[in-house]
């Protein structure tokens, strides 16, 4: 049925971290050149609507539906890449960290296709994934560089070395940046998810209108820190009676200055000449505008996803299942979920 090429690697990948259920079907000819690589088809279920009457996503409700909808989503990623289950030739999925229900259904559906399709397994930490959608979109990216992850779970700034090694320079000590975004937007009423919502409304603000907090924390540290920043806004929104618009851009405007100056701190402090972005709140345009500009001023380059790949889905862990696969890399049937998975590890 299908036609994918002896010798080269047609990787099934699989995401059910959180609230998306995802697969997609990644080629390559075996290499660790980004330039050999094809995406063939990228398949998200998305449970937004499921979950937006919560506020929030219900982890017991985002494992039913993976287990629900994990099937069909195969089926319709191998139909959109003209594949059959016979032309794969390894299967790599997400084993965290995430909400451990929802790993579960994913990695149980990857493994119990490579057992059957007698072909190698590999286990994607999700944050690596992230960062491996840049090399999708940009063939000429190379290691080293110093990457921004930055979704509702995480904020990080890692070092990408080379293909494998990684030094995590700084994380967030409470909020992730994706979860204040939600905090701040179910205080103003804008609803679920918090990111979208906040961003749109903020394109009518004005960024300077209110002068929230920046929490750089001691000098030469690249964690982060947003819990006093969304207390700041709740207190605002209590007290003063400022337009939304230009509350959700002074917010904004907070959370990206902080993102920005400690992305090209870290890039400075490795002396890397790219800076990348990854992750659901890297497709925040605010961002993505600020951090262009920061890059070039600094005399780096920038390269960051499509927004179709900075939200959760199987086409970033395919490629990073892919470069594990070219190092020779293998994992056991065995392996488990793990939650709180440190990219380090």
């Amino acid at each position: 049925m299908g036609d994918a090429n002896a010798g080269a690697f047609c990787v099934l990948g699989l995401e059910t971290s959180c609230d998306e259920t995802s697969c997609a079907v990644l080629e390559g000819d075996g290499s660790c050149e980004p330039s050999a690589l094809r995406l063939r088809s990228s398949v998200v279920a998305s449970q937004v609507s499921l979950h937006r009457r919560f506020g929030g996503v219900v982890p017991e409700v985002a494992s039913r539906r993976h287990v629900e909808t994990i099937i069909p989503v195969i089926d319709q990623a191998l139909r959109d890449a003209g594949l059959g289950l016979s032309d794969v030739t390894a299967v790599a999925a997400t084993r965290g960290p995430g909400l451990v229900g929802a790993i579960l259904v994913g990695l149980s559906a990857a493994k119990a296709v490579a057992l059957a399709r007698q072909v190698p397994f590999i286990g994607v930490n999700h944050i690596e994934a992230h960062m491996y959608a840049n090399f999708i979109e940009h063939p000429d990216l190379r290691p080293p560089f110093v990457c921004l992850v930055v979704s509702g779970g995480h904020t990080d700034l890692v070092y990408l070395q080379d293909h494998g090694s990684y030094e995590v320079m700084g994380r967030t000590r409470d909020d992730a940046a994706g979860e204040a975004f939600d905090k701040v937007a179910r205080v103003l009423g804008l609803g679920y998810p918090g990111g979208p919502a906040i961003d749109a409304a903020a394109r009518s603000g004005d960024p300077n209108a209110v002068r929230f907090p920046r929490a750089f924390l001691e000098e030469g540290s690249y964690d982060f820190s947003f819990s006093g920043l969304k207390t700041a806004v709740v207190n605002h929104v209590r007290k003063v009676n400022t337009s939304l618009a230009d509350i959700a851009a002074s917010f904004q405007e907070a959370v990206v200055d902080v993102l920005v100056e400690k992305t090209i701190g870290a890039a400075h402090a490795r002396g890397v000449g790219t800076v990348a972005l990854a992750g659901g709140v890297a497709a925040n345009s605010r961002l993505r505008e600020r951090m262009s500009a920061r890059a070039s001023e600094a005399g780096l380059r920038l390269v960051s996803p499509s927004p179709v790949l900075c939200t959760d889905n199987a086409a970033m862990v395919a490629c990073a299942g892919y470069f594990r696969l070219a190092r020779g890399e293998r994992s056991s049937l065995e392996l488990p979920a793990v939650p709180d998975l440190g990219l380090e590890s």
